[in-house]
């Protein structure tokens, strides 16, 4: 591993509500974690041991969002890429070499000087520190989605993180649009238009 790579990746790009979340993870070479993959791969229960491990082992780690409102001026493509900008300007350490997962990289032009940054499809079950920034980043919006459930109840956001599941469209339906729901996105704007 070359040494203060960190690995970038998200959570919550497909969800009706809430933030998209993303983390930046550098690792420690001399306390490597057991088990790191694509969190969608991992039960929530191992997800949350890692997250914790991460937490406690990384060299550095971040984590970032973009707003619902952010994600409706923005798009969500722009706002990921902000809550991946944001998540690196926070990390400490800073990395001399960034992988982020998927094809789009944010802009860096305070990193990238001194920093080689590449973009790897399917980085998040293929390089450690993606897996492990894509572990955090589940883990700290579905944590954030519960409470945010407590918020907003009869939602269901606590059993399904905003996703447009056919509970959360039926309730979506019958309550219409809470303030963290997602405006730009179809189901959401289809509400609105028939209340």
């Amino acid at each position: 591993m070359r040494p203060l790579l960190a690995g970038v990746d998200e959570a919550g790009r497909g969800p009706l509500a809430g933030p998209v979340v993303a983390a930046a993870v550098i690792l420690d070479a001399t306390r490597p974690i057991v088990g790191l993959r694509d969190s969608k791969k991992l039960s929530a229960a191992r997800r949350t041991a890692l997250a914790a491990e991460i937490r406690e082992c990384a060299l550095g780690w971040a984590i970032a969002e973009a707003s619902a409102a952010e994600i409706d001026t923005l798009n969500i493509l722009q706002a990921t890429l902000l809550a991946m900008q944001r998540a690196l300007q926070q990390l400490s350490p800073k990395p001399l070499h960034i992988i982020i997962d998927g094809n789009k990289a944010p802009q860096l032009t305070d990193l990238a000087a001194n920093c080689l940054v590449e973009t790897l499809v399917r980085a998040d079950d293929l390089v450690p520190a993606v897996s492990a920034a894509s572990i955090l980043a589940k883990t700290w919006r579905d944590a954030l989605m519960s409470e945010l459930d407590r918020d907003y109840p009869g939602y269901g956001l606590a059993q399904h993180q905003g996703y447009p599941t056919a509970a959360h469209l039926a309730s979506l339906a019958r309550l219409g649009p809470t303030p963290i729901h997602r405006r730009s996105f179809a189901p959401v704007r289809s509400c609105l238009n028939e209340r």
